[in-house]
């Protein structure tokens, strides 16, 4: 059959001017902008899908959900009791439950909902994460009196308060929960001065103490044997200096050792928490809209501040904060000059030629190689070679102990600048091709050296593209694990790099770093259920430190643009 006779109203004319009219649409690039535009709003979708998932799963976590008392029916038919928050739901299929619980019932759904309670109490009613499924729940309710206690072990307790005991005298009555509050924020004080005097006259003695250790051994090095009585007279100083100190410390843990709480659990089990232990404790069921939107901040505030508790699974990310934001801003301040500098040599002085463009090729390369190979990379010339020749040269007194020739903040932080240093000479390259030609022998007629041509009048109008480099530089280094977990991460630092401690900055100590801490909680962790939001929010707040990093370099590098435009 004709076109003409299967389309009635179009003759050969009309398909002719239509088929001319979708040929030029093409060639235009038209359906090409559009395709452009779609994936691009595709992606920007994804993301923020991704973003707000990841928001949703970990913001929720500080919220102080409201408390159950669950009565259902075990696999045997006996009925279970059971205080607890709810965590999550699943449905399953039918044939699924009837294998998990090996029954034969009949009149089941298809799909069958169950629903996981966090209980708490770990130490005394473990698991502390149940299944229960919704149609054996026989009654629930939300008592007004339950009391989530936040402990610094054992994760959460959840129970009802009974009574206090305050240096050895039982406190009860319908003020204790008031009374409980009040003690709570005692000891608050007393560990807050515990941890001031461990993190500063402890620490500061210690170290003290170990660099009179490594003077005497410099000296004996040196050939000056016997006794040094200057070293001897500031350690034994130091030394009672430590007994004081301790001796505060044994008063203050005396103290918070004379107050407990004893609880009642879901089963009537006794519960006893020594204050010491407890971090706070709140009545969720009893809490109005605004009392749980400040616990809410507090408890995040509390996720930003504190160190981590329980193998990672409690308590905060600071340490782990801290040491991303400072290997980042090192490896800056360490590829910034090593990219400008090998892309200027490579644009304004090198003789262009093969060998020229072999470098150039040689520089994209390294952009695509396995991250997992700089971490080896350095691992054997940063530490073992560069650190281990430092240690024998400026710190022979230590060894066998190695200073410098272990991973630690300053190879973690060598080892991403050479990672992302391709990226930062590729971005600087395109900036300075940009530059018109006519710029650099204007300045140079005028009586400029080159070198005055290079940083006056080069270098800043191609600083917008240097910061695009850094961004992304930036944006992988900040992301990076597997190198980093050879030169310097570990799963908790004992200390910050930073300290009140003589040179302050303490570039071969080891850190905490986000990507690491969201792979060892996700997937090492004893416990994962407690862990699975503390991932989400990790990997929440390490997504808003690089978009933060990056809008900052961004509002920087849009500045330098409008004013070189300006200018121009």
């Amino acid at each position: 059959m004709a076109v003409s006779e299967a389309l009635p109203g179009l003759d050969s004319h009309s398909l002719t001017r239509e088929r001319q009219s979708l040929g030029a649409w093409i060639k235009s690039g038209d359906p090409w902008i559009w395709m452009t535009a779609t994936a691009v709003g595709l992606s920007l979708v994804a993301v923020v899908g991704l973003i707000g998932l990841i928001a949703a799963k970990g913001l929720a976590h500080f919220w102080p959900s409201e408390i159950h008392n669950i009565v259902y029916q075990d696999r045997s038919g006996e009925e279970r009791i059971i205080l607890g928050e709810i965590s999550d739901y699943e449905h399953i299929s039918r044939t699924q439950y009837l294998e998990a619980t090996m029954s034969h019932e009949a009149g089941l759904p298809s799909e069958i909902e169950r629903v996981l309670y966090k209980t708490g109490n770990r130490r005394i009613d473990s698991p502390d994460f149940r299944w229960v499924y919704s149609h054996k729940i026989t009654s629930r309710d939300s008592p007004e009196d339950v009391v989530v206690v936040e402990r610094t072990e054992w994760g959460n307790a959840i129970g009802y308060l009974r009574r206090l005991t305050r240096d050895g005298t039982l406190i009860d009555g319908e003020d204790v929960w008031l009374r409980f509050q009040a003690l709570i924020q005692s000891a608050a004080i007393l560990k807050d001065d515990r941890q001031k005097l461990q993190s500063g006259a402890i620490n500061r003695i210690n170290y003290d103490l170990e660099r009179l250790r490594l003077e005497g051994r410099r000296r004996e090095l040196n050939g000056f044997s016997g006794v040094h009585a200057d070293l001897e007279e500031r350690r034994v100083a130091l030394e009672r200096e430590y007994a004081i100190v301790e001796a505060e410390l044994r008063a203050i843990s005396t103290e918070l050792a004379r107050n407990e709480a004893h609880f009642t659990t879901a089963t009537g089990k006794q519960l006893t928490i020594p204050l010491e232990e407890v971090v706070q404790a709140w009545m969720p069921n009893r809490m109005s809209t605004l009392q749980k939107i400040g616990l809410y901040f507090n408890n995040l505030w509390n996720f930003l501040t504190d160190a981590p508790r329980e193998a990672n699974t409690e308590g905060g990310i600071y340490p782990a904060l801290f040491g991303t934001v400072l290997m980042v801003l090192l490896m800056t301040v360490f590829v910034t000059p090593f990219g400008v500098v090998a892309a200027l040599y490579l644009r304004e002085y090198a003789k262009q030629g093969p060998i020229v463009q072999l470098v150039r090729i040689a520089v994209n390369n390294l952009a695509g190689v396995p991250s997992i190979v700089y971490g080896v990379f350095g691992l054997g010339f940063f530490v073992y070679l560069i650190g281990g020749s430092i240690d024998t040269l400026f710190f022979p007194e230590a060894k066998p102990a190695p200073t410098f020739g272990t991973p630690g903040l300053i190879w973690a932080s060598l080892t991403l600048a050479l990672l992302t240093v391709p990226v930062v000479i590729v971005s600087t390259e395109e900036g300075l091709t940009r530059i018109p030609r006519e710029l650099r022998e204007g300045s140079l007629a005028l009586g400029a050296t080159k070198a005055e041509t290079i940083f006056r009048i080069v270098l800043p109008m191609a600083s917008p593209s240097i910061l695009t480099g850094i961004i992304l530089a930036i944006a992988r280094a900040a992301g990076e694990v597997a190198p980093l977990m050879l030169v310097g991460v570990v799963k908790l630092a004992p200390t910050l790099p930073v300290d009140g401690n003589f040179p302050f900055l303490h570039l071969e100590r080891k850190f905490m770093h986000l990507g690491f801490h969201i792979y060892d909680v996700g997937f090492q962790s004893p416990n994962v259920d407690a862990a699975r939001p503390l991932v989400f929010a990790t990997a929440l707040l390490l997504v808003v430190i690089i978009i933060f990093l990056n809008l900052t370099a961004i509002t920087l590098r849009n500045r330098l643009e409008r004013k070189f435009k300006l200018n121009a």
